[in-house]
């Protein structure tokens, strides 16, 4: 029986209530994770007291009641600006690694292949190290050295991508290879570090953390990475058309190179931003827009709002863990998401090989 337009409109509003619906869950699910990360800790106020002084800091000609002067600290001052840097930086990048996997056709890709993780590793070393810097931004010695030579690594893989044609394969062997790079420029450093406490610095700093957030950093990153991530969104229709292929893209008059271009900009661009606050955050790029697409399909319509969801929910569940599982002291959320998200790396590229025989 030949399926006719009202058949196929019916299967279309139906696909797009279950897309919603996911879409829901998760946003359901990241509010009791900030419920769970505001009330829980080495100090646990209540959670009527958080609300309180959110809601008394928020609207301050509003009056509630009396704000208890503990947990005023507690909240406003220490938990919600790393609740918050946890949301920015979890969604910013894990837009970045579907973008990347979409433009590149390649599951494997994070936001990170271009390079700029170990760049950023080398401009923060610098700084900590010899106090050398690029730009300090204001006082930002080690953010503004990290978030330049992020894009200092974009540049040359631009350049080298560009005289191999801009295909997918030059940008990530490129960035493979600057990778590589400032990795060994960044172990030279870690070698001739004059002191060891700088050394101690550098290793803390490239595992990744949220302890350093505050409101100050808030205000410079979150507009940066929400402005990009925009953008990216923007960019959902020519990402499906590139997923197809290139011959499918000039077919349908999408300027392949021009649009890779566009979307290496975005991605070091948000990268970089959450990065040089955060240190190198690994894997919430790679699993989020993975299981994103699990769940929801390959739409970039819909995959970057999944993945910008999920991959908030994931770090801000990985940072929670990390303060909550040996407190008083607290794990770096670089560590548990390295921890949890290799297994899941091992799972990809068992299944994709598996995929690739079958």
């Amino acid at each position: 029986m030949a399926i006719t337009t009202a058949d196929l409109k019916k299967i279309y509003s139906k696909d797009k209530k279950k897309k919603f619906l996911v879409l829901f869950s998760i946003f359901l699910s990241l509010i009791a994770t900030i419920i769970v990360s505001l009330s829980m800790g080495a100090a646990s106020p209540r959670i009527g007291d958080a609300l309180l002084v959110i809601f008394s800091k928020t609207f301050p000609f509003l009056s509630l009641g009396p704000v208890p002067p503990l947990a005023e600290t507690i909240i406003w001052t220490i938990r919600l600006p790393r609740i918050v840097m946890a949301l920015i930086a979890g969604a910013g990048l894990a837009a970045a690694g579907a973008t990347m996997q979409g433009i590149l056709r390649n599951p494997l890709v994070s936001s990170y292949i271009l390079g700029i993780s170990s760049a950023a590793g080398f401009g923060a070393a610098l700084a900590i190290a010899f106090g050398l810097s690029i730009a300090s931004l204001g006082g930002y010695l080690i953010i503004g050295n990290a978030f330049v030579f992020c894009l200092i690594a974009m540049i040359v893989v631009y350049s080298i991508a560009r005289l191999r044609g801009m295909s997918s394969e030059s940008v990530i062997l490129a960035g493979v290879a600057v990778g590589f790079l400032f990795s060994a420029l960044l172990s030279l450093i870690q070698y001739i570090a004059p002191e060891r406490n700088a050394m101690q610095a550098i290793v803390f700093w490239l595992m990744g953390g949220l302890h350093t957030a505050s409101w100050q950093n808030i205000i410079i990153c979150f507009p940066i990475v929400t402005i990009v991530t925009i953008f990216m969104m923007t960019q959902a229709w020519n990402i499906n058309i590139m997923s197809m292929g290139n011959d499918v893209a000039v077919s349908l008059g999408v300027n392949s190179k021009r649009v890779l271009s566009i979307n290496m900009i975005l991605e070091t661009v948000v990268t970089a931003s959450i990065i040089a606050f955060t240190g190198i955050i690994g894997f919430v790029d790679l699993i989020a827009p993975h299981i994103a697409r699990m769940l929801i399909g390959n739409d970039y319509r819909y995959l970057i709002p999944c993945s910008i969801l999920l991959g908030a929910f994931m770090l801000l569940g990985a940072d929670t863990v990390g303060r909550l599982i040996i407190m008083p002291t607290e794990i770096p959320v670089g560590i548990v998401t390295s921890l949890l998200g290799v297994p899941f790396f091992i799972y990809l590229l068992i299944r994709k090989r598996r995929n690739s025989f079958s």
